[in-house]
């Protein structure tokens, strides 16, 4: 019997699909089906049919489309990724519907009115890596349209698809997705530790309140937390992680951006009493998803909730990990809901380094522990608040802002002493309070039970600069940058290693690290203290005199008295330092 002919022909393919459409429908099944409907008769299949689109057929989220023409193809891909763009926002705040488009030029074999083949199947991997918002053309598929489109797209380079045995080229749009703003500070691959790798990404609010953003926040940074403490695993830092934040990123780009293996996302929603939590744990070579899981509950249960997805992404990861460990990580939560309300809501603005923020969040942390004084994270995190009322001459009187830090920490680690951010601040404290050999003891022992806790590692740093040992300070500030690669923290990472070149006596290489630190956050007035002193000690006059009036705008009340008292590095590197300021003219006292 002759076997029936088999029909081929060459046609431009584009797969499309929603990202994160599970993870919408967990949350709200109803809404998102109609908000697809929407994206289907009111872009999707006008647009198609306007650029002479055949509609191959419709999968759920997804569609497969055939063209005669692969201009027509990639006119149609950008027609519909810009009128996506041009939506309305969400009248409840919440986030809108992305797409991923792949096109590939290739040989298909068509069934019926269905198609098959390796173009159809390149076509669909190419969809599975383009950014939401974004398109994924194969290399033939960008020789083919030459110049014929008004629209740039970039060279990502090749990647390993699935069931393709050699590399393919990938080009992408918008052109500006593959710019160093994309990227962040870490432009090149970052390589990835032998141990498990992971990032937490920030978790979409699904709760249609925007002032809810924080709860969402709040349980990125509780899993961020344990995680990071099981020793076994390498945890991206939370601030790293939250640069994601509102920005729609292939994972395969957070990957090689962060140099981790995993990304875990997700969703929560509040409503009442009641919460629901959608995780799904994700590989970022190919994109594939390992495990995803859903729970609700009441805000009574959140730290049980917290703890679960905890042991269940520790446990997909490496299945051998003991259930003893992520015990062990456990945080003392607070004894009502409220206290964390705040706290969490005054997280972002700790960490800012600037004033304003240091002072909001302290209003916040003082709310919390009205309701629960005894609440050990908010102590410790108003602590770090006072703390840097003094360190960066904030306070009127710096020994009172000293006093009521470690009053704070001392009293957080009183109820919470296994607490590596505890223990973290307490140490950062007692650097400046001058007690050396407390403060290491505290911070060593806080990097012992979270290896990964970057901000420690720099704490660690700034001690080594001020006990006078800028080589290991430089280790440690570069290694905290490694966990945090796009920390907006690490300006201060920056500013230490500046710091560690100027105890070195290099005011060279002291004064491009300081002007590199401002170059990220050039609010930071109070760098210009050591900054005018290390372009001086270089021969730069002029920009010494520059940076010296910025520093006495900010801080008009600036003497080299206050700056001795605020900053604790060893007698000798103050007493250089303040003669460098009196020659600017900086008042003595």
């Amino acid at each position: 019997m002759t076997e029936p002919a088999v029909h081929r022909r060459l046609a431009a393919i584009m797969s499309t699909d929603i990202a994160g459409f599970s993870r919408r429908m967990n949350a709200d099944e109803a809404g998102t089906l109609a908000a697809v409907n929407r994206i289907r008769s009111e872009i999707f299949a006008p647009k198609v049919a306007a650029h002479k689109g055949r509609v191959v057929k419709l999968m759920g989220d997804g569609a497969l489309v055939e063209f005669a023409s692969v201009v027509d193809a990639v006119r149609c891909a950008i027609a519909i990724q810009r009128a996506m763009a041009a939506r309305e926002k969400d009248p409840q705040g919440r986030p809108l519907l992305q797409l991923r488009i792949g096109i590939n030029l290739g040989d298909i074999i068509i069934e019926g009115r269905d198609i098959f083949g390796d173009g159809v199947n390149l076509a669909a991997r190419l969809q599975e890596i383009a950014s939401p918002g974004g398109i994924s053309l194969s290399g033939n598929t960008h020789e083919h349209i030459g110049s014929r489109i008004d629209a740039a797209f970039y060279d990502d380079g090749k990647h390993e698809l699935k069931n393709f045995p050699k590399p393919v080229r990938v080009f992408r749009w918008p052109e500006e997705s593959g710019s160093a703003e994309r990227t962040g500070p870490a432009t090149a691959p970052l390589r990835r530790p032998e141990k498990p790798s992971i990032a937490v990404l920030p978790f979409d609010n699904m709760s249609g309140d925007t002032d809810q953003e924080y709860f969402a926040d709040g349980v990125v940074e509780a899993i961020t937390a344990t995680l990071s403490r099981i020793r076994s695993f390498f945890v991206i830092a939370r601030n790293s992680a939250f640069a994601y934040k509102g920005r729609h990123v292939n994972v395969r780009d957070i990957g090689r951006e962060l140099g981790v293996k995993y990304v875990l996302e997700g969703s929560v929603q509040r409503a009442g009493n009641r919460v629901r939590i959608t995780v799904q744990l994700i590989e970022t070579d190919g994109g594939a998803h390992l495990w995803a899981d859903k729970y609700d509950g009441s805000l009574d249960d959140i730290f049980e909730l917290q703890d679960k997805i905890t042991a269940q992404v520790a446990g997909a990861i490496q299945p051998s990990i003991q259930f003893a460990e992520i015990e062990r990580t456990r945080r003392k939560p607070p004894h009502d809901l409220g206290a964390y309300d705040y706290t969490m809501r005054a997280m972002p603005d700790v960490w800012t380094l600037e004033e304003t923020s240091a002072t909001r969040a302290l209003k916040m942390l003082d709310k919390a522990l009205e309701i629960d004084p005894e609440y050990p994270l908010a102590l410790a995190l108003a602590a770090w608040c006072w703390a840097q009322r003094s360190v960066y001459n904030w306070a009127e009187h710096i020994g009172d802002a000293k006093a009521e830090a470690l009053s704070r920490a001392e009293r957080a680690a009183q109820m919470s002493s296994d607490d590596p951010l505890i223990l973290s601040v307490l140490g950062a404290v007692h650097t400046f309070a001058r007690n050396f050999g407390a403060a290491r003891v505290l911070l060593e022992r806080a990097i012992q039970l979270d290896p990964n806790s970057a901000w420690a590692l720099s704490r660690l740093g700034w001690l080594d600069n001020y006990a006078d040992r800028p080589e290991e300070a430089k280790r440690h500030f570069e290694h905290a940058m490694r966990l945090s690669p796009l920390d907006p923290m690490n300006f201060n990472n920056l500013v230490g290693i500046g710091a560690a070149h100027q105890v070195a006596g290099d005011d060279a290489r002291a004064a491009d690290f300081y002007l590199r630190a401002l170059q990220e956050r050039p609010n930071a007035h109070w760098v210009h203290r050591n900054l005018s002193a290390a372009l001086l000690g270089a021969g730069r006059e002029e920009e010494a005199r520059a940076s010296l009036q910025t520093l006495m705008d900010a801080h008009p009340n600036m003497t080299v008295a206050r700056f001795k008292d605020a900053m604790v590095f060893s007698k000798q590197v103050l007493d250089r330092i303040g003669d460098q300021l009196v020659a600017l003219g900086v008042p003595e006292a």
